[in-house]
């Protein structure tokens, strides 16, 4: 199903993956799949419009909200963790959750943790929000990539950290967390008393032989100070509907939310329910289909990547974390492979510190298109160097 995408109806989408691109250019960048919508999501979002589109029966009611125990049958199912579904909050997208969070919980000036390379908005959002952003580097070990977690315990010390955000599996390298390293982040969180903010977006896209651990799953101790944020937006190709659950598990956030008018910071809208209830409870085959097309396609851009760039097989999601530094292609590679190979990546600098020379390519293609992508980035990497 996912190999027969058409290139001229890619092109007529009005997604921003596709619309930015121009003309000719194979768009690589934003974590956007090219896949189509789960069957059952149109199935479920068709009967609705054909049906009803008033007020749902939950409005004005978030703990009526179906979401919740969904969620949490969910995680039991897949994970072992059986959350609250009290503890559940609503927002339109996991940027609006961590906006919110920092605003309840944090001050300007204060000092925030974060693996880097770091999601640009998350990176924008400390800036904007007057955070400061405490580097925890990914280092790439020759093996994969890893983090100091002593450096960490240090660097939360002596900025006085107040927060951490981690994304987990990892954007944009991939790497999927060790019960072992979450527990010895665990363990400074707790020393120093931070909230942990944990994006599992990408939890649903972990590749063999590696598994998810949420990060609240841990213990009691972990899940009291943990907000656990997702959606079925990657997985399941829904970002437009905007819809995500956060799961508070610290009492001090769901304290300080409670002391808010319930719709101060925006509710989800039905059909963006609708569509991840669809997904979560009906959408196990599609992603099981994603998966394996996810799979695949990972070990042809390790196949076929233009000499001299280095890449670690990603543990998880459908984004390749590419070193592109041998190549002498300046900070930005990104750049280069738009112009010469008509080929449209997320270029490294956007990603914080560490991330001069890289750039991040989206496989989430069919193979047809991937192979044109990776041929492209070749014969333009071999042209520069007179090859």
């Amino acid at each position: 199903m996912f190999d027969d995408l058409d290139l001229e109806a890619l092109r007529r989408r009005p997604g921003v993956k596709w619309a930015e691109a121009g003309p000719g250019v194979l768009p690589a960048w934003i974590a956007d799949m090219d896949f189509p919508v789960p069957p059952p999501v149109r199935e479920a979002l068709a009967r609705a419009i054909e049906v009803d589109l008033g007020y749902p029966a939950w409005d004005d009611q978030p703990w009526a909200n179906p979401l919740n125990e969904a969620f949490a049958e969910r995680m039991k199912r897949l994970h072992d963790w059986s959350p609250d579904p009290s503890h559940i909050h609503h927002f339109t997208e996991l940027i609006q959750a961590l906006q919110v969070l920092l605003h309840l919980m944090t001050r300007p000036g204060d000092a925030v943790a974060m693996h880097t390379p770091a999601y640009p908005p998350f990176i924008k959002t400390l800036t904007d929000m007057d955070r400061r952003l405490v580097p925890i580097p990914m280092v790439d070990d020759g093996h994969g990539w890893r983090f100091d977690a002593d450096r960490l315990a240090e660097d939360v010390a002596r900025h006085r950290c107040r927060a951490i955000i981690l994304v987990n599996p990892h954007n944009p390298t991939g790497r999927v967390f060790s019960r072992d390293e979450l527990a010895r982040i665990a363990e400074i969180a707790d020393r120093h008393d931070l909230l942990v903010i944990s994006d599992e977006i990408h939890s649903d896209l972990v590749h063999d032989p590696h598994r998810h651990v949420p990060f609240a799953a841990l213990g009691p101790e972990a899940a009291g100070r943990t907000v656990t944020l997702t959606s079925a937006s990657k997985a399941f190709n829904l970002a437009g509907l905007r819809c995500s659950v956060a799961h508070v598990g610290d009492a001090r956030v769901r304290r300080a939310l409670a002391a808010h008018p319930p719709l101060l910071f925006g509710e989800v809208n039905s059909l963006g329910v609708l569509a991840t209830l669809a997904a979560w409870k009906d959408g196990d085959s599609y992603l099981a289909e994603v998966r394996a097309t996810l799979a695949r396609n990972r070990e042809l851009v390790a196949a076929s990547l233009p000499a001299g760039v280095r890449h670690h097989l990603p543990e998880a999601t459908y984004l390749a974390w590419l070193d592109c530094r041998g190549l002498g292609l300046g900070t930005d590679p990104a750049a280069f492979f738009l112009e010469r190979a008509g080929v449209m990546l997320s270029g490294g600098p956007g990603f914080g510190p560490g991330a001069d020379g890289f750039a991040r390519l989206n496989f989430a293609t069919s193979e047809p298109i991937l192979a044109e992508i990776l041929r492209r980035m070749r014969d333009a990497v071999e042209g520069a160097s007179g090859g």
